[in-house]
């Protein structure tokens, strides 16, 4: 038996999912990345990380800021953020967006 990578597939893909080679790979450019978007992040995400129990907890500090990174960088977001304070924005209500997080349309 050979070992395949894995392959989520499509449902896994979407421009609301970072994929683990997306952003920042070590603590160092994480650091580095939070001190570009704000030094009061960076020395938050010191903090946290320090506190937190080595495994699990470390690994949830780590992707917290990577996702803070993806949201505060990424170009796509910004330009949503940018709709959405200019009222050009389709807004989706909440039973929407459940039913669509159901279906696996939004990963």
């Amino acid at each position: 038996m050979s070992a395949l990578p894995h392959d989520p597939g499509p449902a896994y893909a979407g421009p609301y999912r970072i994929e683990p080679e997306e952003g920042p790979q070590t603590l160092a450019e994480l650091r580095a990345a939070l001190a570009v978007i704000d030094t009061a992040e960076l020395t938050a995400f010191n903090a946290r990380l320090e506190a937190a129990r080595f495994g699990r907890e470390q690994e949830a500090v780590i992707t917290e800021a990577r996702h803070l990174v993806a949201l505060r960088t990424r170009p796509e977001v910004r330009d949503a953020i940018r709709a959405s304070l200019a009222g050009e924005a389709e807004l989706m209500t909440v039973e929407d967006l459940y039913a669509e997080l159901d279906k696996g349309t939004i990963a």
